[in-house]
């Protein structure tokens, strides 16, 4: 059986604040968890716990059959003594040191003195493609080689458990693509243990081996990338992977009534309950000029144009349809020539396949039926 990284019952507040509540998470040896969720969900409380940095008032973290906090029997081990890497959000590289320094620095605190002679320092910055920078000092890097040295310094003694505090935040776009496919590389070739934390889903979906979904201070859904994006969990996962469409619906004789009146046959089944919300993805939401060209097998609401961007090969538009605001994204070769003269107000329709929403009752926690796998 393959040893394990586990959190019981992890408990930490500031003042009344309660920022991990009752925190349960298991993970295995070499698997790549990703924490996401939004500011002030408790996920860098978390991360700071199982490194040390922070004590939690209750709990216990355990590193492959070792506890290093355990609230009942009064073990905290220090941070240097857990056998973790760390690679933090503002590259935390010292300034007065070389790239060279700085990556040894973990293996000089461990007293891994053979590791250094032995090339260690040299193999983890060419891990990086960064060994060219050895002897300079981080105020003459860019801020994406800072951060490849912080995941060179994170990796250099090769830890159980490396944990990333939300490494790609401060780069731009075009970097943070290449860091977040290095470290997907590197996991991939080494092997390590890691907890990533970020608020960015696509960062989340390209990463992890699985998603936790945090939201004060609870896991929501601990799933595959894969699970998550097809079937969310509640709502609200629904909601922070993107599936930012909510269409409110009420039991009527004819089916299904929206706030503005609408009915609807969902053409599904759904439980016996008599209000539920739908959650759609963007580009699941198509646009037509009026509802004569709305295919058949599809549920079509009459909107008013709002806004419209333009995107390159497609436009960010969005519609109002009664009190509801749909964002989705119109093809622009087939709309682009309308939508460029386009007026707000202008009327147009919307069209839904019912077996791509997914549906949750109103107000509750989890999925009546989830939308098609």
């Amino acid at each position: 059986m393959a040893e394990k990284f586990r959190v019981e019952g992890l408990n930490k507040s500031y003042g009344s604040n309660v920022i991990v509540d009752d925190l349960n998470l298991e993970m295995d040896e070499g698997e790549f968890l990703v924490l996401l969720g939004p500011s002030g969900c408790g996920k860098t409380t978390t991360l700071r716990c199982l490194a040390g940095l922070e004590t939690p008032e209750s709990g216990l973290i355990d590193f492959k059959g070792r506890a290093v906090f355990h609230s009942d029997r009064r073990i905290n081990v220090p941070a240097h003594k857990r056998d973790i890497g760390m690679v933090f959000q503002s590259y935390a590289l010292w300034p007065n040191m070389t790239v060279r320094k700085n990556i040894a620095y973990p293996l000089k605190v461990r007293k891994m003195r053979d590791a250094i002679d032995k090339g260690r320092v040299e193999e983890a910055a060419e891990m990086v493609h960064c060994g060219h920078l050895l002897d300079r000092y981080p105020a003459q890097l860019s801020g994406g080689q800072q951060q490849r040295i912080a995941v060179a310094r994170g990796l250099a003694a090769r830890p159980d458990l490396v944990l990333f505090d939300e490494p790609l935040s401060n780069l731009d776009a075009r970097l943070r693509d290449q860091v977040r496919t290095e470290i997907h590389r590197l996991h991939e070739s080494l092997g390590f243990g890691a907890v990533f934390v970020t608020h960015d889903q696509s960062e989340a979906f390209a990463l992890g081996d699985r998603l936790a979904i945090m939201r004060a201070g609870k896991m929501e859904q601990v799933d595959t990338p894969q699970r998550v994006f097809d079937n969310p969990g509640t709502e609200y996962v629904a909601e922070f992977i993107g599936m930012s469409n909510r269409l409110e619906l009420h039991r009527s004789a004819q089916g299904w009534r929206t706030k503005s009146g609408v009915d609807l046959d969902l053409r599904r089944d759904v439980p016996d309950v008599e209000g539920v919300v739908a959650r759609i993805w963007p580009d699941d939401v198509e646009l037509y000029r009026d509802a004569d060209s709305v295919p058949t097998g599809m549920l079509a609401l009459k909107a008013e144009l709002l806004s419209s961007e333009f995107g390159g090969r497609h436009y960010d538009v969005v519609v109002a349809a009664g009190p509801e605001e749909f964002r989705l994204r119109a093809n622009s070769a087939l709309h682009g020539a309308w939508l460029r003269q386009a007026e707000e107000g202008e009327p147009v329709v919307i069209a839904l396949r019912p077996e791509t929403m997914q549906i949750y009752p109103l107000g509750a926690a989890t999925p009546v039926v989830a939308g098609a796998a």
